[in-house]
């Protein structure tokens, strides 16, 4: 049974819509709730429209604005932050425009083909063939429908997260476990394999196996455990009333409030995931991970690198496949994981590169080996059997016999994406990279001179370069990272 889509549109006082599923699996009864919220800034009308239904930008622009139906906004960043994203970006010829409730702000409506998702995997929404309630691909942002359920025209191509779905991945787990995790297990997909994705992503890299190593290696060195890493860094787990103030908060910082829907529940392998659902803009935290130190961290991942640069990436001119070739781009990842998880602890007073390390060290060793031995390498640096499930499962994605060598490298993005950018972080322009949409830091110097940096914005920490390249190299130092190093395996 798939999951029913709800969305609230601030002008109830309810501050949630709660939807549950039951299924069986494995012969037991599972209750999954997901509690999905717009996030809004306190604006309650009951005329306010849906920013999706809302006009263009240009036809905003030639009619007074209604300020009874948009949302509060801060003040223009000309006046509140006179340097933001101004001085780093002076050598595109440009100067990005403040954050107005009729342009930087509005950013997302108009053209609708404006974001793609993140590169994090989830299993939300299970079991259903339908599609409604299914994360999909963010390839386009059509208006949403007002009409029933019934007439909505289903989608033509599920997204890659859907297609390497597995649909008994709780019966495995249960012979997993049970065998004292010796019984590999055999996955069965709910659609046919991306057979050209797979081919894409089975070879495995072990370019920077030493640098992921010995960071997992020093973490255990100080706390002993991951597990004690995780709660004396990560702090308590948060409630779901917690987690919506802190993300309400925080997007007030992006000025972005009332653009994304907040989904919270247990049924996600990742952290959090940004995507398009019913055509809104939405995010999907774990509340499971969801923890008092790196709450910020996660939504200046998802939040402020990924929904900021796909908003941004609208504008420009090379938005689109088309529009790729055209100026002939490179690949957005590594650059946009890298960054992504650069921001995700940047602030932090040990910003360990724990989590990217061990998704790049899992993935070259399931390469090499079955389920069942990559389980029992991966005890070394975590004791909990179920986490240790969880990293082997993102790792063996697409294998139907996990008994086989074999691997899904994509996860590999985030450290190597990490470390390209350390390696050149003295040189790449972080603002102008974030204006200019998804692109590569290798680009930036052949595109600047075509943006268009109208109505883009750029993340609030950002403002200040020099915090922001200070965090950069103490994340260097903590993760016994040198640029002697960096220039040996990344050479110019």
């Amino acid at each position: 049974m798939g999951l029913r889509d709800q969305s609230w549109d601030g002008r109830s006082s309810v501050p949630a819509l709660t939807r549950s599923l039951s299924r069986v699996s494995g012969g037991c009864w599972w209750h999954i709730v997901i509690s999905a919220m717009v996030l809004d800034s306190g604006l309650q009308t009951s005329d306010r429209q849906h920013p999706a239904c809302l006009p263009s930008c240009s036809q905003q622009r030639k009619r007074a604005p209604d300020s009874s139906r948009l949302p509060s906004r801060s003040k223009p960043l000309s006046s509140t932050h006179p340097n933001r994203g101004t001085q780093s970006i002076k050598s595109a010829g440009r100067v990005m425009p403040g954050c107005s409730a009729t342009s930087g702000c509005s950013a997302y409506m108009g053209q609708c083909s404006w974001m793609r998702r993140s590169e994090s995997s989830c299993t939300i929404n299970s079991g259903s063939s339908g599609s409604r309630g299914r994360m999909r691909s963010a390839g386009s942002l059509p208006s949403i429908s007002r009409a029933s359920a019934e007439h909505r025209t289903p989608r033509r191509k599920n997204c890659l997260l859907v297609a390497l779905k597995h649909c008994n991945v709780q019966e495995e787990r249960d012979k997993f476990f049970l065998s004292n995790f010796t019984c590999d297990p055999q996955f069965e997909y709910e659609e046919p394999l991306p057979c050209t994705v797979l081919d894409k992503y089975k070879e495995a890299s072990d370019q920077f196996l030493l640098q992921a190593t010995r960071i997992l290696n020093s973490v255990l060195r100080k706390y002993g455990s991951y597990e004690t890493f995780e709660s004396i860094t990560g702090g308590n787990l948060l409630s779901k009333s917690q987690v919506w103030s802190r993300c309400r908060k925080y997007m007030q910082k992006e000025c972005c409030s009332g653009e994304v829907v907040v989904q919270l529940t247990e049924d996600l392998l990742s952290q959090a995931v940004m995507s398009v659902e019913n055509s809104r803009p939405t995010l999907s935290i774990n509340l499971l991970g969801a923890r008092q130190h790196w709450l910020e961290g996660m939504l200046r991942h998802e939040i402020g690198t990924h929904y900021l640069r796909s908003v941004n990436d609208a504008h420009q001119p090379w938005h689109g496949s088309e529009g790729r070739k055209q100026y002939g781009l490179r690949p957005a990842n590594p650059t946009e994981e890298g960054l992504a998880s650069l921001h995700s602890v940047l602030f932090r007073k040990h910003p360990y590169l724990w989590r990217a390390a061990l998704l790049y060290y899992t993935v070259s060793r399931a390469a090499k080996g079955s389920f069942s031995e990559l389980f029992h390498d991966l005890r070394q640096f975590v004791q909990d059997p179920s986490v240790r499930w969880e990293y082997c499962v993102r790792a063996k994605r697409g294998q139907k016999d996990t008994a086989q060598p074999g691997c899904f490298s994509k996860d590999q993005v985030y450290l190597d994406g990490i470390l390209h950018i350390l390696r050149h972080r003295q040189t790449i322009n972080f603002p102008l990279l974030t204006l200019l949409g998804k692109v590569s830091y290798e680009d930036i110097e052949d595109l600047q001179r075509f943006a268009q940096l109208e109505n883009t914005r750029i993340p609030h920490f950002m403002q200040n370069l020099d915090k922001y390249h200070s965090q950069l190299q103490h994340i260097m130092e903590t993760n016994q990272l040198s640029d002697a190093e960096l220039q040996q395996v990344l050479p110019a």
